[in-house]
């Protein structure tokens, strides 16, 4: 049975990382018996790790088709996105005043260390430390509520968009920046309402580039600005598959 388990786990896991990666579109069918050679076990703990994923969002299973990766429900996406922006960054304004330079040097160690990653770009690393800048300044905040809505915000939007640099790899260097400026104003002692709409445009900035890059995936400029990309270097772009956009 143990055994069992450990294939099991090894199924979630490489499917799982693939799905965050990308190397598993959004929409592309997995064909278990093929997973299932790849790691050398039967189909029983790939199914077993397809149902996990499953119960966690990020595949769909419908009846004569088998499992897919879950498509990426752009509207749901954006709505999170905006109601994240308000949320967070009310309670990054409000947190300010308690962010002590300790944490200020934490912060910025966290973003030099997604900056270090522009020379080779890893998406869900970026989106790792990415969710640990936020969380260090937005954690300061004295509302136990507003702390709550935030972290619900965070939940959710993970379920939806899994890494959006995946898609958005030219939005990482201008993140970067707005996060220098983030930490520029709360280390200034900046008015709250200036923080919170820093804090509020910076999180709507990657929706909005995530809407350019989905109505035109082969923008020669756009894939020119990725992370590590050279003007003479073609690229495959896929466009993610949509629910319920509008």
């Amino acid at each position: 049975m143990s055994t069992v388990l450990s294939k099991s786990q090894q199924a979630y896991s490489t499917v799982h990382d693939r799905i965050l990666t990308g190397e598993y579109a959004p929409g592309e069918r997995l064909v278990l018996g093929r997973i299932g050679q790849e790691l050398g076990c039967s189909v029983v703990p790939v199914r077993e790790a397809i149902r996990r994923l499953e119960a966690e969002g990020m595949v769909t299973f419908e009846r004569n088709v088998g499992a897919r990766v879950a498509v990426i429900d752009e509207q749901a996406y954006l709505e999170t996105m905006e109601t994240l922006s308000i949320i967070e960054g009310a309670a990054v304004s409000l947190a300010a005043p308690f962010v002590s330079i300790a944490d200020l040097a934490s912060a910025r160690e966290v973003n030099d260390r997604m900056r270090a990653l522009l020379e080779d770009f890893d998406p869900v690393e970026f989106t790792n430390l990415n969710e640990r800048f936020h969380r260090a300044l937005s954690g300061r905040c004295p509302n136990s509520h507003l702390n709550d809505l935030v972290d619900r915000g965070w939940t959710r939007l993970d379920r939806l968009r899994r890494s959006t640099f995946t898609y958005v790899p030219e939005r990482a260097a201008a993140s970067i920046q707005e996060h220098d400026r983030i930490l520029q104003l709360i280390g200034e002692g900046a008015d709250p309402r200036t923080i919170e709409l820093a804090v509020r445009e910076h999180r709507l900035a990657t929706p909005k580039a995530y809407l350019h890059r989905t109505d035109d995936p082969g923008d020669p400029e756009v894939l020119a600005s990725a992370p590590g990309a050279s003007p003479a270097t073609s690229s495959r772009s896929h466009r993610p598959t949509t629910q319920g956009a509008s």
